[in-house]
């Protein structure tokens, strides 16, 4: 295995720190502890990374503790998030842009999170491809407990030292693992973990846990894994216990983690796999309920009928989220899906539109603009019902809503693709 010696001199570079700061940039992010934005911080650029240069040149550089930020789980659950001040977001990515190629280029081929050149939808495909290709229909689903705050400092320092003996970037890495949190006022310790939301951290878990990778591969087992999001693809309900208890026997034996045994459990692809988000079956792939509801749960909130936007302005926001969505939801077949939701969504509008016209004579007079003939019925310009009407659907057509108004269809999207593999 190849060690490298002199790697600290790279870091001492003006070019360097801004290409870092470039990175910071794009991730956007909010303040740290000391409150500097990065709009703040780039006002006085040339500044703030001359500083940074000069301290990491005469090793006066000092990690500041992350703040805490605390997230609602979908299942009721807290995130721990720790959020680093900007210049220490800079000095993490000029870590991990240095750091990176000396150890990604020997992870585990399945391993697909926070990785450059690939996706989860590579993570997708890889499980799809070994449960229909290579018949792995009994699968274990593992979910780790607070994966990233659970990681053993002295393990994380073990495992770059196998590659890297450069004491100053070990000291460096050392310094954001053990930079501790601001939990308001109150400064709390990091004995263990690497905080999630700390540019470096999605490095750090996968060196971490390309051990249990490598351990996995080395015992036969199949494995596909995005961050700590672990599937074991097995051929028979046996083999997949005996894979169960080696993987729990390794994750919480020799690397210390923890595993939610509430959540981990085997499962068969005539029931299909929950993995990122989707469900895969032995013949199709489809979008998981959970995703489906918080995208209507979102949607709906944009259409309320009392946001005072006119349907233009809704429209615009809407599309954005449509088209994040379906982008990602493109590896699924969902077809069906996206034609029930876009004839649900453009009700809404609907909705929204009959209400912003107030009285059934505003409506009356778009129909008689668009060449229909009275009499017309009286309808109750507020009712959810009166939205799917045939008056409403006459003033307001689909290719009104999509071809003028510029609302995204998804019914018409490319759906069901298959990502390449790596």
């Amino acid at each position: 295995m190849r060690k490298y010696y002199s790697l600290y001199g790279r870091l001492l570079s003006q070019r360097v720190l801004y290409e870092a700061f470039r990175h910071v940039r794009r991730n956007k992010g909010a303040a740290g502890i000391d409150g500097q934005s990065l709009n703040a911080f780039e006002a006085n650029l040339e500044v703030e990374l001359s500083c940074l240069l000069s301290e990491l040149k005469e090793k006066r550089y000092r990690a500041q503790p992350v703040r805490r930020v605390t997230l609602p789980k979908p299942d009721g659950g807290e995130r721990l998030l720790g959020i680093p001040t900007v210049r220490d977001r800079v000095v993490q990515q000029a870590l991990r842009t240095l750091l990176e190629p000396i150890f990604d280029g020997d992870f585990h081929p399945s391993s697909y999170g926070y990785r450059p050149g690939r996706s989860a939808h590579q993570a997708i495909s890889k499980a799809q491809l070994f449960i229909r290709r290579y018949q792995r229909h009994w699968v274990v689903d593992m979910d780790l407990s607070k994966c990233f705050d659970t990681l053993d400092h002295d393990l994380i320092l073990r495992q770059f030292r196998r590659k890297v003996t450069d004491g100053s970037v070990l000291g460096l890495l050392e310094q954001f693992l053990n930079s501790g949190v601001m939990v308001g006022h109150q400064y709390e310790a990091t004995e263990r973990g690497s905080p999630q939301g700390g540019v470096i951290s999605p490095l750090i878990a996968n060196v971490y846990l390309d051990a249990f990778d490598q351990f996995m591969k080395s015992r036969g087992h199949r494995i596909v894994r995005y961050a700590d999001d672990i599937l074991i693809l097995c051929g028979s309900r046996a083999a997949s216990e005996n894979a169960l208890n080696v993987a729990t026997g390794y994750l919480e034996g020799d690397l210390k983690l923890t595993v939610n045994r509430s959540k981990t459990h085997l499962a068969h692809s005539r029931e299909g796999i929950h993995f990122l988000g989707v469900v895969i079956h032995r013949g199709y792939t489809r979008i998981q309920m959970k995703k489906l509801k918080g995208l209507k749960a979102k949607l709906k909130w944009m259409t309320r009928r009392n946001s005072g936007k006119d349907l233009g302005s809704i429209i615009a926001e809407l599309n954005p989220v449509l088209r994040g969505f379906i982008n990602y939801f493109r590896v699924t077949n969902c077809t069906r899906v996206m034609k029930q939701l876009m004839g649900w969504l453009r009700r809404r509008l609907r909705c929204v539109q009959l209400k912003q016209w107030k009285t059934p004579s505003r409506l009356h007079r778009r129909l008689k603009q668009l060449g229909l003939r009275p009499p017309f019925q009286f309808i109750r310009m507020q009712s959810w019902r009166n939205a799917r009407s045939p008056l409403a659907s006459y003033a307001m057509p689909n290719r009104w809503l999509h071809d003028e108004l510029g609302l995204i269809d998804l019914s018409t999207q490319r759906v069901g693709l298959c990502v390449p593999v790596i």
